[in-house]
C-alpha cells in the first residue's frame, strides 16, 4: 500500500505551496515537460488531447456564428507593424526579431508573430473593395511568441498556442455586436465546458489590447484566490483601418473604412482547468473536456474473465459514445486509483469477481471520490447521469467558491487591508481616473480587472480618491 501513495505524496499540498502545487500537477499529470528552449513546454499527448477538446468546442461555436478558419505567415516585417503606433509600442518589450535568413543579414528584420492584427489588415487591405465583401469573419488557429521574462506551463510561456479572431465590418454598430458576441461564445464555453464561471465587462483604458478602441473580457477565480484574465474580445473601430488604408466602396459608391474586433482564448485556459478544479490528488477535469472520461479498472484481474468482463464494459461504453479506456496494466488496484486521479479523469469503474457475480460495477465520481453501485445492465444510462451531474456540481462548487472570495469595500483603508489579507476579487467604486488605478496597483499589487456589465452602485465615491464614482470594478491580484 505504501507503494501505491508514492504518486499521491510527491505533490505539494496547495494550501503549503500553490505554485509548486501547481508545478507538481502539471509535471506529475504529464501534461507538459521542460526544454532546453528557456521558457518554453513540450506539451505531451496528456495536456494536448486537453486543446484538442478545447480546439474542437470552440471551433464548432465559432462556425456557427459564421467564422471561418484562415492561416496567414508567422512573419512580420518591421514596416508592417510600425504602421500603428499604439499597438507596436504596446508590443514592443515582447517580440521576438529574426534578423538573418541562413547566414545573409535580411534587408528588413521580421518579428515573429506576437499577434496577427497587422497582417490581417495588410490582407484586408487587399481582400475588401466593396460593401458586397463585407463582413470578413475569420479565425486562425496558430503559435504565438512573446518573450516573456518569468514563464510558467501554460499560464505564460514564450511560445503558446491559441485562436485569433479578426473580423472586418462596414459599421461601428456590427463590429460593436460582433465583440459581444465573441466574449459570450467564451463565457459560455467556460461555463458549459470548462465549469469556470466568469464575469463579462470592459477593460478599463489603461487596461485594454494596444490599439484597441475598446476591450472586454472574462475574469475567473483561481483557488489561490487570484484573478485570470480567460479571454478577451476587442473593438478596434476604425483606428488599424485608417493606418492601413481599408476602404470599401458603399451604396452610394462612396469610400469608408471598415471597422474591426479582434478575439482570443489560449492555452492558459488548461492552467486555469487546472487551478480552479484540481485539489491534493492532482488534476480534476470536468467531464465535457476530459480526453478520457472513464478508466476501467479490473479488480484481482488475474482471476478468470475480470478482463474479458472489463473490456466488454470498454467496447461497450465507446458504443455508447463515451471516451473511455481499461487499465490492464499489471499494478495494483491502489495504484491504478492514484493515477487515474492524478491524471484528473473524471469517472473510474470498478469491476472485479464479486461484481461480475452479482453482475454489478462500481461507479466512483473523481471529483468527491462518491461510489455508486449499478448494475450492468444499466450501466451506461447510469454513467450518463453521474458524468452530467458531476459536470454541473463541478461549476456550482466553483462559482460556490468564486463568491464566498468576493468582498464589497467602500473604504480605502479597508479595501487595502482585504487585498493584503483575504485573496479573491474585491468590487468597489471608482471614478475613472488612470492616477487612482496607478496608485491601487503600486500600493496593493492589485489590477483593475473588468468593469462589469451588470452593474451596482456600492456608493457615491471612489474608494480610492473620494470623487463622484463612474463605474463599481472588480480589483484582484491576476496570474
Amino acid at each position: 500500500m505504501a507503494k501505491d501513495k508514492k504518486l499521491v505524496e510527491a505533490i505539494t499540498s496547495m494550501d503549503t505551496d500553490f505554485a509548486q502545487w501547481y508545478t507538481d500537477v502539471v509535471k506529475k499529470a504529464e501534461l507538459i515537460d521542460y526544454t532546453s528552449v528557456k521558457g518554453c513546454m513540450v506539451i505531451k499527448p496528456a495536456g494536448y488531447a486537453i486543446w484538442e477538446n478545447i480546439q474542437k468546442e470552440l471551433d464548432a461555436r465559432f462556425k456557427a456564428t459564421g467564422v471561418e478558419n484562415v492561416y496567414l505567415p508567422m512573419f512580420i516585417p518591421e514596416s508592417l507593424l510600425q504602421k500603428e503606433k499604439d499597438h507596436v509600442e504596446g508590443f514592443a518589450p515582447e517580440v521576438a526579431w529574426v534578423t538573418h535568413g541562413g547566414l545573409e543579414p535580411l534587408q528588413e528584420r521580421m518579428c515573429v508573430r506576437p499577434t496577427s492584427e497587422t497582417l490581417f489588415c495588410d490582407f484586408y487591405a487587399k481582400e475588401v473593395q466593396s460593401y458586397r465583401d463585407l463582413p470578413k469573419v475569420y479565425n486562425q488557429w496558430c503559435s504565438v511568441v512573446r518573450w516573456e521574462k518569468t514563464t510558467r506551463p501554460f499560464l505564460r510561456s514564450r511560445e503558446f498556442l491559441w485562436q485569433e479572431g479578426h473580423t472586418a465590418h462596414a459599421t461601428a454598430e456590427e463590429a460593436q455586436e460582433r465583440t459581444i458576441q465573441m466574449l459570450n461564445v467564451y463565457a459560455d464555453f467556460c461555463e458549459e465546458v470548462l465549469a469556470i464561471p466568469v464575469i463579462k465587462g470592459r477593460k478599463t483604458d489603461k487596461e485594454k489590447f494596444a490599439g484597441a478602441e475598446a476591450t472586454y473580457t472574462i475574469e475567473s477565480l483561481m483557488h489561490d484566490g487570484k484573478a485570470l484574465q480567460s479571454g478577451t474580445s476587442h473593438n478596434f473601430g476604425d483606428g488599424f483601418a485608417k493606418a492601413f488604408e481599408i476602404q470599401y466602396t458603399d451604396r452610394d459608391n462612396r469610400l469608408q473604412y471598415v471597422h474591426q474586433t479582434s478575439w482570443g482564448m489560449t492555452t492558459r485556459m488548461i492552467g486555469a482547468i487546472i487551478m480552479v478544479h484540481g485539489d491534493d490528488s492532482g488534476l480534476v477535469l470536468p467531464p465535457r473536456i476530459a480526453p478520457v472520461q472513464v478508466m476501467v479498472i479490473p479488480i484481482a484481474q488475474h482471476k478468470e474473465g475480470v478482463l474479458d468482463k472489463a473490456y466488454a464494459i470498454r467496447e461497450e461504453l465507446l458504443k455508447a459514445g463515451f471516451r473511455v479506456k481499461a487499465d490492464d496494466s499489471d499494478k495494483s488496484p491502489g495504484w491504478k486509483f492514484s493515477e487515474q486521479e492524478m491524471k484528473g479523469i473524471p469517472v473510474r469503474i470498478e469491476i472485479g469477481p464479486k461484481d461480475i457475480e452479482a453482475g454489478q460495477a462500481v461507479i466512483v465520481r473523481r471529483d468527491n471520490r462518491e461510489k455508486t453501485i449499478v448494475s450492468l445492465d444499466e450501466l451506461a444510462g447510469k454513467l450518463a447521469e453521474v458524468l452530467d451531474t458531476m459536470q454541473k456540481e463541478m461549476l456550482e462548487r466553483a462559482r460556490a467558491h468564486r463568491d464566498a472570495h468576493t468582498y464589497d469595500v467602500t473604504d480605502y483603508g479597508e479595501f487595502v487591508k482585504t487585498l493584503e489579507e483575504k485573496p479573491g476579487f474585491v468590487r468597489a467604486m471608482w471614478c475613472g481616473d488612470q492616477a487612482c488605478e496607478d496608485k491601487i496597483k503600486e500600493e496593493t499589487a492589485a489590477t483593475s480587472r473588468c468593469m462589469p456589465f451588470e452593474q451596482e452602485k456600492l456608493s457615491d465615491t471612489c474608494v480610492c480618491c473620494g470623487r463622484p464614482a463612474k463605474a463599481m470594478v472588480y480589483w484582484g491580484k491576476a496570474y
